[in-house]
């Protein structure tokens, strides 16, 4: 290690080489003040269907019981903003959430992490740390706020200042001590863009996301929608969701709180050659309608994706339902 460099800027500068945006540090210790917001998220039942979030919650509180002997977070970000934009307001085709338009970022960003961790480990030979992608309970839009990555904004995500919030968060959790960065602060101001703007009133309030009613949700997490979606099995949901709420143009994910977000303006195109949008991106009706009598279409354009969540099914009955929305609202 070059005499110039300290363990935490070498880490840094390491992190920045293998392409993530932001790297920072923090303490590995139980976040006592976030533990009242989460057992209140729960208690009022936002999660949905989402029973893992009810799960393993010492542990989600907690990473030294996650990865026992740990003494620091590394939180990193991932830029995935694209450089095509295919959709516009009031598309006329099925809209995918960009963070989904290549291939699948757990396994893309991760393989990243555990180079980082051998690199560390020519540091600190007995360097021992669990590498997670939007995975496991980790907390991670906390743990990036305390590593100083960026603040929280009303629509719930990472915001980072000049940046904006189209990247993905990821953590090495490990047993070195590492000076912890300072958090940033909140620089949303007296802006409500992202409430204003969110089609479903899901934004409960600054920094509270009613899940059931965010189109994200419903298009990617609840099998039991759309309504009429044949893949219905294995939920244990009690009670029937709004059947007011509308999910628009959506086939997967939403974009809409992140799009009107002022300091979205800032984003650049990300470098990542496997966040290359595939062909679905940009079918059209017509190509929708095939892959509705084609299944293996779409199952082919699946693999190595993050729509796999979601799966064929459940994509294809959300796509027809944003046709249909299309169709109505054109025809209206």
């Amino acid at each position: 290690m070059p005499p110039s460099l300290n363990p935490e800027t070498q880490i840094k500068a390491w992190a920045q080489e293998l392409g993530f945006l932001a790297c920072g540090f923090a303490k590995a210790e139980k976040l006592d003040r976030e533990e009242i917001h989460l057992d209140q998220w729960l208690a009022n039942g936002f999660h949905g269907n989402m029973q893992y979030m009810e799960n393993h919650r010492e542990m989600r509180l907690n990473p030294t019981l996650l990865v026992p002997g740990s003494k620091s977070v590394i939180s990193l970000a991932y830029n995935y903003f694209p450089e095509t934009t295919p959709f516009q307001p009031n598309s006329s085709t099925p809209q995918i959430a960009k963070y989904a338009w290549g291939d699948d970022y757990h396994h893309v960003i991760k393989d990243k992490l555990f180079k980082l961790i051998d690199r560390i480990k020519t540091l600190y030979p007995e360097f021992e740390g669990r590498a997670f992608v939007d995975s496991a309970p980790v907390m991670e839009r906390q743990w990036a706020v305390k590593a100083g990555l960026g603040w929280i904004g009303k629509n719930s995500l990472l915001l980072r200042k000049g940046v904006g919030s189209f990247f993905f968060l990821a953590e090495i959790i490990g047993n070195i001590d590492l000076t912890p960065d300072q958090p940033q602060t909140d620089h949303c101001g007296e802006c409500t863009a992202c409430i204003d703007a969110c089609p479903t009133q899901a934004i409960v309030q600054p920094q509270i996301i009613d899940s059931t009613q965010c189109i994200s949700y419903l298009t990617i997490e609840d099998k039991t929608w759309p309504k009429g979606n044949i893949d219905t099995e294995n939920t244990d949901k009690t009670e029937a969701i709004d059947p007011t709420i509308n999910t628009g143009t959506w086939a997967y994910g939403c974009d809409v709180c992140q799009d009107v977000c002022p300091w979205n303006r800032f984003s650049k195109p990300h470098t990542e050659p496997q966040f290359q949008p595939r062909e679905l991106i940009f079918w059209d009706a017509e190509r929708w309608n095939q892959a509705s009598e084609e299944p293996a279409r779409i199952k082919n354009q699946l693999k190595k994706s993050a729509m796999q969540r979601a799966g064929h099914k459940k994509l294809l009955a959300q796509a027809n339902t944003a046709l249909d929305f299309i169709k109505a609202h054109k025809s209206s």
